[in-house]
């Protein structure tokens, strides 16, 4: 008797300017060594893979965009959301980030056209281990490349002010990227003071590690977690940093960090990033915007009754300007889990997503 094969398929990223992909060349390899995967690839020339590198491990190659007509066992797989202006039904099971689990703007929208289908949500965000710790996520490059930002934004403020902050691309590799970032400070001749909340996360502890590699001292970094915010916000220490990164994992409402009274009053403070990214989150931290910014236009101005700027930066797809190491450690991390997908109807992980799939299904019916 034949084993069953689990049909893994990893769509195009429609997202612009993603270029990480779910599934690396080589955890493909390292899947279909398994015996028990078939894998089929979209072509797409935004990856930071070349379609090449798959198609060398033995993945099949198929047309970007073409998972509308995979076969119905096919698990459609992929990173951020589905291509816009599409209210169709999904009859699939499908693996990504959905973004729909936190009330998110649209959040019943996005799951309806599950319900629709009679398809299937595993939610990246939400697989997770016995212990509740996620099996795999970009948070370490989140806060990582987060940071980069905040610094690169606060050089071009001292550097070119008043200028608009360019577009942000891709980096090779995180060697050119920090270069880059200490060749501005030293140009300046001062350092900033950068404080990142969440700073024991996987998001916060990249977010701290770049600020170190780029060579900020370490009475520079300041670094706060659940115990220096268990009083409760807004905080006024937020004030004195030159940066703020927030790298927290939202689970529930609590007082804001920071109030447009605050920034009103007098501060050091010029740059914030929303690595965390609750924009259109009911209990946003950070309530002084609600739009997200883009790697073309990545600095959002914040109105402000003091003359000194105050920008911030509420990217959410981060993690691509650094994609091959963020998507070769990502999806890594992911394995283990993957090979447990033959399993799935009794594999904690993936019952325990599903599970809260219909949850979430249900609470649509008693949520706003």
């Amino acid at each position: 008797m034949s084993t069953p094969v689990t049909h893994l398929w990893l769509r195009e990223e429609t997202k612009p300017m993603e270029h990480r992909a779910a599934l690396s060349p080589d955890v493909c390899k390292k899947l279909l060594a398994d015996g028990r995967f078939k894998i089929t690839v979209e072509s797409c020339k935004e990856r930071i893979f070349a379609d090449s590198e798959y198609e060398n491990v033995g993945c099949t190659m198929v047309a970007g965009d073409s998972w509308r007509q995979a076969p119905a066992d096919a698990i459609i797989t992929g990173l951020k959301e589905l291509p816009e202006n599409d209210q169709t039904p999904l009859p699939h099971t499908h693996i990504m980030f959905a973004h729909c689990y936190k009330r998110q703007g649209g959040w019943k929208d996005v799951l309806s056209r599950f319900v629709e289908g009679n398809g299937l949500l595993y939610d990246l965000e939400f697989l997770q281990d016995d212990s509740g710790r996620r099996v795999a996520a970009f948070g370490f490059y989140a806060g990582f490349t987060g940071s980069a930002v905040g610094i690169d934004a606060w050089c071009h403020q001292q550097l070119h002010s008043g200028e608009k902050y360019p577009t942000i691309t891709p980096y090779p590799n995180e060697d050119v990227l920090i270069a880059e970032t200490k060749a501005k400070l030293a140009q300046i001749g001062k350092m900033p003071k950068i404080m990142v909340m969440g700073a024991l996360g996987r998001c916060g502890s990249g977010a701290v590690s770049y600020a170190r590699k780029a060579g900020i001292p370490e009475e520079n970094i300041i670094k706060w977690d659940m115990a220096e915010t268990a009083k409760g916000g807004p905080f006024a220490e937020i004030m004195e940093a030159d940066i703020f990164v927030n790298c927290i994992y939202l689970s529930s409402q609590i007082p804001p960090f920071v109030t447009q009274q605050q920034i009103d009053a007098d501060r050091q403070l010029s740059v914030i990033v929303d690595v965390s990214c609750d924009t259109t989150n009911p209990f946003n931290p950070i309530p002084i915007y609600n739009v997200n910014t883009t790697f073309d236009n990545a600095l959002l101005d914040i109105p402000s009754a003091n003359s000194r700027p105050l920008q911030l930066c509420s990217i959410d797809h981060l993690p691509t300007m650094l994609p091959r190491e963020a998507s070769n450690q990502f999806s890594a991390d992911l394995l283990p889990t993957l090979l447990q997908l033959p399993e799935r109807t009794t594999a904690p992980v993936w019952t325990g997503a599903e599970k809260l799939y219909h949850e979430k299904v249900e609470s649509m019916a008693t949520t706003d």
